[in-house]
């Protein structure tokens, strides 16, 4: 054991450990959920170390041996050597405080390991005056959130990317399957099964470009502002340097803050990101249930497409298989969904100068993006990737369809398809049929010229109902 000492006294604490007391005052604290913190929360924490480090060396602040020490602990914890040492839950202290003295203290103590001294001795690194030099946790917080987002931003947007593709191959592939349209979930007029899957990719891409407009808010950094947003106890240069240096260490494209204050203030560009993710799970759940109906059955469903069994789907009904997979993405963006909420609740309870519920807008951000990453990519490579069209059912339900009439409508008005509809229904026989014995008994005319339509009108308009999946006036 080894024993620390801050403003509140003494306290033990296990010799092998890196973090240090203030950490282990909150692991205390706060044994709320069992969770940890995401990845990105660590390595952004540390990519701010990393660069304070060297900013305040190059401004004269902070001498070489010590910058290069944190330089070299702060981009081990980013390599995620020390994850095991980040022990705070995220339901924590406002403003993320434990959260930054876990990373201040994490990163001192290997600091003074590679200066040869022994973990706890803050003369030699201070996880106060050293690591934290010229921070504060309230503009160290918010811009972790903005490069934790942004570090994991590609790999988002790639998944997105690698589903939509999927579905835009599916519908080339689909392109030759007609079927029912349905609205309402009830019968309308045809369609290609390529047509819907299609629509399913444009929409994934449209929500990528949304995703991705939402996404240069984050790159504006308020790192500098210190406490309130003045950039009390920072070097007047520092906050322009610490923005491109840590534009150097992540390749990522920032900018400075046009306004510190605002920047501490507001967390409504990380609103709006998450609000970009929400939409997308919306998207991605809409996509799910249409998998799911359209695979419905198979003897009493719609059975139009056919899902890749990759398990049994019942304890006790032999031989059944479920739409895992969409279920799957469902109960992951119903979350993601949940996530974004909680954010949104946060970003509008800042006070004054500060948003002190930093930690879970962080939590539930990295979370999010975790959780529609894995999803979608499982849906993608395990799901769709096998779908397969039952082309037989789907124009066996479309044969059904008196629907179809709608296509009649320029030839003999709406009110009399209509009546062809009603009675094809009551019949449970086909429009044309309908159609023949109307214009046998003389009842079907034009709804512009007096005179008959003829069966060969009526062929004309319905014999190739691919036509009507084209649109325009048949």
């Amino acid at each position: 054991m080894r024993t620390e000492r801050d403003s509140l006294g003494e306290k033990s604490l296990p010799a092998e450990r890196y973090f240090g007391i203030q950490t282990a005052r909150a692991i205390e604290n706060f044994p709320v959920s069992g969770l940890r913190p995401w990845r990105a929360f660590i390595w952004s924490m540390a990519v701010i170390k990393r660069s304070a480090a060297d900013v305040n060396h190059a401004l004269g602040l902070l001498d070489e041996e010590k910058s290069k020490a944190i330089v070299k602990a702060a981009t081990e914890v980013m390599e995620g050597h020390f994850d095991a040492e980040f022990q705070v839950d995220p339901f924590q202290a406002g403003a993320g405080t434990s959260h930054n003295m876990n990373t201040n203290e994490v990163v001192a103590n290997r600091a003074i390991e590679i200066l040869g001294g022994n973990k706890g001795d803050y003369n030699t690194v201070s996880p106060n005056d050293h690591v934290n030099m010229a921070q504060s946790t309230n503009d160290t917080i918010p811009t972790a959130i903005r490069l934790g987002c942004l570090w994991r931003l590609d790999e988002l947007l790639e998944s997105l990317d690698g589903l939509s593709e999927t579905l835009q191959a599916k519908s080339v592939e689909f392109d030759e399957v007609l079927k029912s349209g349905r609205t309402h979930l009830q019968d309308a007029v045809p369609i290609r099964l390529g047509q819907e899957f299609g629509a399913y990719a444009k929409a994934l891409r449209r929500d990528r470009e949304r995703v991705l407009r939402s996404a240069e808010g984050l790159r504006r950094l308020g790192i500098g502002g210190t406490a309130t947003g003045t950039g009390l106890n920072a070097h007047p240069e520092y906050h322009a340097r610490m923005v491109k240096q840590l534009s150097d260490v992540t390749g990522l494209v920032l900018f400075e803050s046009d306004n510190l204050f605002e920047s501490m203030q507001s967390l409504s560009d990380a609103a709006d990101f998450s609000s970009s993710i929400r939409i997308t799970a919306m998207t991605l759940t809409r996509i799910a249930n249409d998998i799911r109906l359209l695979s419905s059955g198979p003897s009493t469903g719609l059975d139009e497409i056919r899902l890749p069994a990759v398990q049994p789907g019942s304890s006790i009904m032999p031989g059944k298989v479920n739409p895992v997979l969409a279920e799957m993405l469902n109960q992951a963006m119903f979350h993601v969904q949940g996530c974004d909420h909680t954010v949104a609740l946060a970003s509008q309870a800042g006070q004054l100068e500060l948003n002190v519920m930093m930690p879970i807008i962080a939590h539930n951000l990295f979370e999010m993006m975790q959780v529609m990453i894995g999803a979608v990519h499982a849906f993608d490579e395990k799901c769709v990737h096998g779908i397969t069209a039952n082309s037989e059912k789907a124009e066996s339900w479309l044969s059904k369809n008196a629907i179809v009439a709608t296509a009649l409508n320029p030839l003999i008005g709406y009110l009399e398809a209509a009546e062809l509809v009603k009675h094809a229904m009551k019949q449970n026989v086909s429009i044309r049929q309908v159609a023949a014995e109307r214009i046998e008994a003389g009842h079907l005319k034009h709804k512009d010229e007096d005179r008959l339509i003829t069966i060969a009108e009526i062929d004309k308009t319905l014999g190739d109902l691919r036509k009507l999946t084209k649109g325009g006036i048949h």
